[in-house]
């Protein structure tokens, strides 16, 4: 075992709110507690902050890019990740050194295990995010970054990253999630995302499906003294197209704070990345507002994450699909323009679907859009990591009046939904979790 594999069976010592969702876990006096006993690593690099409820990782690996096209040695935090741990903290486009990820664990983890734990606030046990979170300021500092991003776990007020202190905050579309933890109602959910918006510091916010989550924000912003600036104030013009042959996307933008239009070629696809790529451009041209707009071109251009549309092909043993599409879309939003993406670049191709969600995804609305869509559909789980309900799962998709083939067993769901796919020469999308697709990447990985 390496290093990594061993750092993480430490780490699994420890509460996972991503495997086990608890409530009352959240807090900030902490990971503070934890950054002061290792001298304060969050405060070492400037950094921007980003929450929200879809394309935040897109909008973090975007902004995380163009400072690396700038030149500068970039840091960034995000997750889950569905390959290797690492992705959770690493470079733009690459890993850190092993000497960095190694340096760092030698360093975190005997000053963890000599904490006494009358010392921490309240006696509260450490949990497992806050000390990737801890992990991700020292694998930073380590690697003197000049600039760091970080994207938010879940909510914001309360989510370990808030003891950073950014240049600018960064708020994504905000939808219904998570709602037994952030709130029952959209406007809830913004306070709690709001909650990332600090005193005197710029905040761009993305265009929200209602008035009344801008109003929260707007407020939050206001009463913090923090400039605020909605995306659809300062782009003017924007617009995308998408080149089949190629599986890329041109986006045009145009803003009054750029010098000149920007247009580009992004490897993310979709209405939602023409979107975030905006939003990291306006981010980035606010706290560097004499870089030039080549370099956000060159950085946005060379943006890419696994699993936001990520297209396979040339599959061996399963030659047969074309196309393996893979989108960790899991939220109503999300997945109604990840079909619309692949109506826009497929067009009337024929498609087959796997889906898998956590137990509290909106599955009966989500059914909802399947229909008519797909040759046929297989239903499971999204691996053993993630609490799911297959049956509400079967019961959604039985009342949107679907086809289906339903199984527990997510493995077998997978290699039957590949290889009925291949042997029937359709594409395949794999969609609704994150989860699920580094299961199909774990396996995927075998050939």
């Amino acid at each position: 075992m390496n290093a990594i594999d061993v750092f993480q069976e430490w780490l699994d010592n420890y509460l996972n709110f991503e495997r086990t969702p608890q409530k009352e876990i959240f807090w900030l006096d902490t990971i503070d507690y934890l950054c002061k006993r290792f001298n304060n690593p969050q405060d070492y690099a400037p950094c921007i902050h980003v929450a929200g409820s879809k394309g935040k990782g897109s909008v973090s690996k975007m902004i995380a890019c163009i400072l690396d096209a700038a030149g500068y040695n970039v840091g960034i935090y995000s997750s889950p990740h569905i390959s290797d741990f690492r992705e959770r903290i690493s470079k733009p486009n690459s890993f850190f050194s092993e000497e960095i990820y190694e340096k760092t664990i030698k360093e975190l983890v005997p000053k963890i295990d000599s904490i006494v734990a009358e010392d921490l606030p309240a006696e509260r046990p450490l949990t497992w995010f806050e000390l990737v979170t801890l992990y991700a300021f020292l694998c930073f500092r380590n690697a003197k970054v000049d600039w760091a991003v970080y994207e938010v776990g879940m909510g914001g007020r309360l989510d370990s990253t808030n003891v950073i202190r950014p240049k600018v905050c960064c708020i994504t579309p905000i939808e219904l999630e998570h709602t037994e933890f952030l709130g029952d109602t959209l406007e809830k959910i913004a306070a709690e995302k709001g909650g990332i918006i600090k005193n005197c510091t710029p905040v761009i916010i993305s265009p929200q499906q209602k008035e009344s989550v801008k109003i929260v924000l707007r407020e939050k912003a206001i009463t913090r003294h923090a400039p605020f600036y909605f995306v659809e104030d300062l782009i003017s013009k924007s617009f995308y197209k998408f080149n089949e042959k190629t599986k890329r996307m041109t986006v045009h933008m145009e803003s009054p704070i750029f010098n000149r239009p920007i247009e580009t070629e992004l490897q993310m696809l979709g209405q939602m990345q023409a979107q975030n790529a905006a939003m990291a451009a306006l981010c980035v041209k606010k706290v560097l507002p004499n870089l030039s707009e080549e370099i956000i071109e060159k950085g946005l251009s060379n943006a890419k994450l696994p699993g936001r549309f990520e297209i396979i092909e040339n599959i061996k043993d399963y030659e047969g699909i074309n196309h393996l599409i893979l989108d960790g879309a899991h939220t109503y939003n999300s997945i109604r323009l990840t079909i619309d993406t692949l109506n826009k670049l497929f067009g009337d191709s024929k498609v087959n679907l796997l889906f898998a969600c956590a137990a509290d995804k909106d599955v009966k609305d989500i059914a909802k859009l399947f229909k008519y869509r797909f040759e046929h559909i297989y239903v499971t789980k999204p691996g053993n990591k993630k609490k799911a309900d297959l049956e509400a799962e079967i019961q959604a998709f039985s009342d949107a009046q679907l086809s289906f083939t339903a199984d527990s067993d997510y493995k077998k769901m997978i290699k039957k939904a590949m290889f009925e796919s291949s042997q029937n020469n359709v594409n395949l999308l794999i969609t609704g979790s994150f989860y699920l697709l580094a299961e199909v990447k774990e396996i995927l990985q075998k050939f």
